[in-house]
């Protein structure tokens, strides 16, 4: 029979964090895969664990995976661990997740830390729902299309980002999405977690003037959809009814159906959008 892939979450700083859980399931895998083997290995040492260790990261994710997966094939159980955290959440795990399931391998999760829900319930912001994004993308045109996504995301938004790319980011995020609420949270569950609940605005002001430190998560206000749907309304009035319709019949929309978004859009009837295009 297949063994089974373990995704094991560890401490994002506490180690007291640790389950016990965890704990037994690496202790007892027949090999821990690890994002990065020296810093697992302090994790290791810590619970005095003896496990052989490998490394699984991006920059050999598919290579491994293949090889990861036929250790699962023949009957081998495996750990996988990330840096911090809980592995498959922006990091390649989600990779060898997939591979698994593809080939029918059992896949089970041992639930622990994450950064990007600990932030967000210490943000001060809503937590119904929420977008994460992990890492903006570096590619300038990719990175671009992101943020414009997000200028009209309704959900919380949650980043995460280095010490050395913060001032960059806030400055991109301000630009784009305005001044809007933000919860910078550094540190986490480490003896000097700050979390620094301001504006877009009065962070890039403060982090000017005090160079950050520390791996951040970047908690965004989600813009109100009131606002949305007041900037949707004024696109609209500032086209006459016939280009309106114009906008929805280039994309193939058929006449009627054109019609009806065209009025429901702006709040009128379809009689109203009838008389003005015979107009």
């Amino acid at each position: 029979m297949a063994g089974t892939l373990y995704l094991c979450a560890t401490p994002i700083g506490n180690l007291e964090d640790m389950t016990y859980r965890a704990a037994r399931v690496l202790k007892e895998a027949d090999l821990i895969a690890a994002e990065d083997t020296r810093n697992t290995i302090r994790l290791l040492n810590h619970f005095d664990i003896h496990t052989p260790m490998t490394s699984y990261h991006e920059y050999n994710k598919i290579e491994k995976g293949k090889k990861l997966l036929q250790l699962l094939m023949e009957g081998k159980n495996i750990a996988l661990v990330t840096d911090a955290g809980t592995p498959g959440i922006s990091d390649p795990g989600e990779e060898l997740v997939k591979m698994c399931a593809d080939a029918g391998v059992t896949v089970t999760a041992i639930p622990g830390p994450a950064a990007c829900v600990t932030a967000l319930i210490l943000s001060g912001l809503p937590t119904r729902r929420f977008a994460f994004e992990a890492f903006l993308p570096s590619d300038k045109k990719e990175r671009k299309s992101v943020l414009e996504a997000l200028k009209r995301e309704t959900r919380t938004i949650v980043l995460y980002e280095a010490p050395h790319r913060l001032l960059k980011t806030l400055k991109e995020l301000e630009d784009v999405l305005g001044d809007r609420l933000i919860s910078v949270c550094r540190e986490l569950t480490k003896k000097h977690e700050t979390i620094f609940r301001t504006t877009l605005k009065e962070a890039l002001q403060y982090y000017e003037a005090n160079e950050p430190r520390g791996e951040c998560v970047l908690v965004i206000e989600g813009k109100s959809i009131q606002k949305l749907q007041e900037e949707t309304r004024r696109k609209w009035e500032e086209m006459s009814i016939p280009e309106h319709m114009e906008y929805y019949t280039e994309q193939g929309v058929e006449k009627k159906e054109a019609m009806k978004k065209v009025a429901k859009d702006r709040g009128i009837s379809k009689r109203d959008v009838y008389q003005a295009l015979l107009s």
